[in-house]
């Protein structure tokens, strides 16, 4: 699908990525940058585990994407409004799921839930909130289990039943999936330490839940996707308004100007704030969504880029800071998209 030209204006975005891989507890890694539709990058290292019969991290190697599949659910909840399954995102949660508590969800709506405004956490033995729907931001799993729920109810269909029919199988997309069992090709997610309670695999294959592999291939292509508004091969393979839908502001007015901004789900850069992932110097209009093992997942419109790192790394060892190191890969590949010659080709 893709043409490979590859160009030495982008090695720094794989020396950030070797840098990390020597700051953080994994076996493996990988990088792909995409721009003006050609691979302009593509690098492996390492193993899929630390076992001594490991397999080398390759091309079909499938990590472990975390918090990344966001996206993936971003897309299904804009399938949902697109197809008018879900007439608007204000509705109120309690409205799709009267079997809530209507004292707690309140004035809970669907936007606050795609831009982890929600207010609630289910981290103690009930759910209580934590402040008022819309006026601060905060990552909390309450508000991804109840929109999975409410996709699955409005559609009929599960998440991964919608990804399967939109986009994998018109794509051809065979490295992405949500896994019971485990095959060769998946990497191992390496933990900080051995036993650690918040590593919570799952057996769930209907898309609501942590157990998602990709591939960077894959990812890139799933990136890319985005980047052209659902068209690919000159072929409209999903209408242009749902990715608009996904991949522009939602957060409600009302939120603080510190906190990230999203659309569904994926971060957006819309203004400078102190608690972004989003690297300073890449500009507005671009998105971006990461996970708890290091993959990220960069789109840049405006240099017609998609940029992929992947990690089998859970969580943050001492001393690295997780946030920082995520800003300034961004900023890297902007750095290079901003001094590269698009024609400098090795």
């Amino acid at each position: 699908m893709f043409k490979v030209e590859e160009n030495k204006a982008f090695r720094p975005v794989f020396d950030h990525v070797v840098n990390t891989y020597d700051q953080v507890i994994g076996s493996g890694a990988a990088t792909l940058v995409i721009q003006d539709d050609s691979i302009v990058l593509e690098e492996y290292l390492g193993m899929q585990s630390k076992r001594e019969d490991a397999r080398s991290i390759q091309a079909d190697t499938q990590f472990h994407v975390a918090s990344v599949r966001k996206s993936y659910i971003g897309f299904a909840a804009a399938y949902a409004v697109d197809n008018g399954y879900i007439e608007s995102i204000d509705e109120l949660v309690v409205d799709h799921l009267p079997e809530e508590d209507r004292e707690l969800w309140g004035n809970t709506t669907i936007r606050h839930l795609l831009t982890h405004t929600h207010g609630l956490t289910d981290k103690a033995e009930e759910p209580m909130r934590l402040h008022e729907p819309g006026k601060e931001w905060r990552y909390e799993g309450i508000g991804l289990k109840a929109l999975t729920r409410i996709i699955e109810k409005t559609t009929g269909s599960t998440v991964s039943e919608i990804l399967h029919q939109q986009v994998f199988e018109p794509l051809h997309m065979t490295q992405s999936d949500w896994y019971r069992e485990l095959g060769p090709t998946n990497a191992d997610v390496i933990l900080r330490i051995p036993g650690d309670t918040d590593w919570q695999p799952s057996q769930s294959t209907k898309g609501d839940d942590k157990n998602m592999y990709v591939s960077a291939r894959e990812l890139a292509l799933w990136g890319y996707l985005h980047l052209k508004e659902g068209r690919m091969n000159g072929k409209q393979i999903v209408p242009k308004e749902l990715i608009q839908l996904a991949t522009t502001l939602q957060s409600p007015e009302e939120l603080g100007d510190n906190f990230p901004r999203n659309g569904y789900l994926w971060f957006v850069q819309a203004q400078p704030s102190s608690a972004t992932e989003i690297g300073s110097q890449v500009p507005k209009g671009s998105f971006q969504i990461l996970g708890y093992t290091g993959v990220t997942l960069l789109v840049i419109p405006e240099g017609n880029v998609v940029a992929v790192r992947m990690f089998n790394s859970f969580g943050s060892p001492e001393g690295y800071d997780y946030l920082e190191d995520v800003r300034s890969f961004g900023d890297t590949v902007m750095q290079c998209v901003k001094k590269g010659d698009r024609h400098a080709i090795l």
